[in-house]
């Protein structure tokens, strides 16, 4: 059962993956449960609700090309999920490297209930370090 988890934790990352590539606000909304949680910023107010988490992304990625992103090894306790990520995208402003990690809780449903993140940004393209993901 653990695995059949994991992969549904996968497949979850990878269409989290394609809805940024891919600039797509209504396949990213549709990732999360109706009263989802998604706090970007921890002292931020979390957007609620999956018509806000459309309307974030909508604006957010709005002026991203190029997207490449990247998932390091996942860690899995139950439904919860932990794992770093690098995006490497352009913007009107040039080249930007994040690098971050979410924190997710999943519903029975395999949808997200709760998406935590902490990412840093950096003007260029920066590679991962060494062992990055590991």
């Amino acid at each position: 059962m653990a695995d059949a988890v994991e992969h549904e934790y996968v497949d979850w990352l990878a269409r989290y993956r394609r809805a940024w590539i891919e600039r797509d606000a209504d396949a990213a909304s549709r990732l999360f449960t109706e009263d989802a949680t998604y706090r970007e910023q921890p002292f931020q107010a979390p957007f609620v609700g999956r018509a806000a988490i459309r309307d974030y992304w909508a604006r957010v990625t709005a002026s991203q090309t190029s997207v490449e992103l990247r998932y390091g090894r996942s860690i899995v306790d139950g439904r919860r999920l932990a794992v770093e990520w690098w995006a490497n995208l352009q913007t009107t402003d040039g080249p930007l490297t994040l690098a971050g990690e979410f924190f997710l809780r999943f519903a029975e449903s395999g949808e997200c209930r709760e998406l935590r993140e902490y990412w840093l940004l950096t003007q260029g393209r920066v590679e991962p370090p060494p062992g990055w993901g590991e």
